[in-house]
C-alpha cells in the first residue's frame, strides 16, 4: 500500500457534534471560525443548521466503526499511535467468515465492557467486514448502535479467530452465551475509528 493510499484511509473519518449559538457568523464560515481556536489535530470540516430538537448522539440511525490492525513483522513507527500492531500470523479467511456471524440483531452482552450503563445490550449489526490491504487488516462494523468497547471486543475476538484459538462457527455460541469470558480480549484504543454517522 503506497503512502498516499494510507493517508486516504486516515482522512475519511467523521465525528458529528451539535451546539446552540446566537452567533451572527454565517453558517458556512463556522468551521473556519472554530478551527482558529482548535488544536491542529482537530479540524471542523462542515457546519449546517438543524432543528433545535436535534441531538447528534440520540438521533443517530447508523454508525460505522473501523478497527485497523498493522500485521507487519516489524510494526510501524509513524502510525504506532493510530493502529494496533500485531505481528503474529493470522488466517484472514477465517476472520472474514467469523465476521458474518455478527450480522443481524443479537444480544451482545458477551461483547460489552463491565460498567456499561446501557439498559439493553441488544443491537443490530447491518454489515461486518474484514479486509486486508498490504500489511493492514481492516475490521469494519456498521450498526444501529454499539455498546462500550463493543467494537474493540469484537475485533479482539476476530483476532483470536485469526490465530485459531476460536473457530468461526463458535461465534453464534459465544453470542448466545452472553458471557464476556467467552469472547476475545479488548484490543487497545489505537486502531479504532468512527468512520461515519447517518441520521436517515
Amino acid at each position: 500500500m503506497h503512502l498516499v493510499e494510507q493517508m486516504q484511509v486516515f482522512m475519511h473519518f467523521g465525528q458529528v457534534a451539535n451546539f446552540k449559538t446566537n452567533s451572527n457568523i454565517p453558517i458556512e464560515k463556522i468551521p473556519m471560525a472554530i478551527n482558529t481556536y482548535l488544536k491542529k489535530s482537530i479540524r471542523i470540516q462542515k457546519a449546517e443548521e438543524v432543528d433545535e430538537r436535534f441531538h447528534s448522539r440520540f438521533n443517530c440511525k447508523q454508525k460505522t466503526y473501523r478497527y485497523i490492525i498493522n500485521n507487519s513483522e516489524y510494526g510501524t513507527a509513524i502510525y504506532r499511535s493510530m493502529e494496533y500492531c500485531f505481528s503474529g500470523k493470522l488466517n484472514i479467511e477465517a476472520m472474514k467468515k467469523a465476521s458474518k456471524y455478527f450480522e443481524g440483531e443479537h444480544d451482545f452482552k458477551a461483547f460489552k465492557a463491565s460498567g456499561t450503563s446501557s439498559k439493553s445490550s441488544v443491537r443490530t449489526i447491518y454489515k461486518a467486514d474484514v479486509t486486508k490491504h498490504g500489511d493492514r487488516i481492516y475490521i469494519e462494523l456498521t450498526g444501529n448502535g454499539f455498546l462500550y468497547n463493543m467494537v474493540r471486543i469484537i475485533s479482539g475476538t476476530l483476532l483470536e479467530v485469526g490465530l485459531g484459538k476460536i473457530k468461526p462457527e463458535e461465534i453464534p455460541e459465544i453470542i448466545v452465551s452472553k458471557k464476556r469470558e467467552r469472547a476475545g480480549k479488548t484490543l487497545p484504543p489505537q486502531g479504532l475509528y468512527l468512520v461515519q454517522v447517518k441520521y436517515e
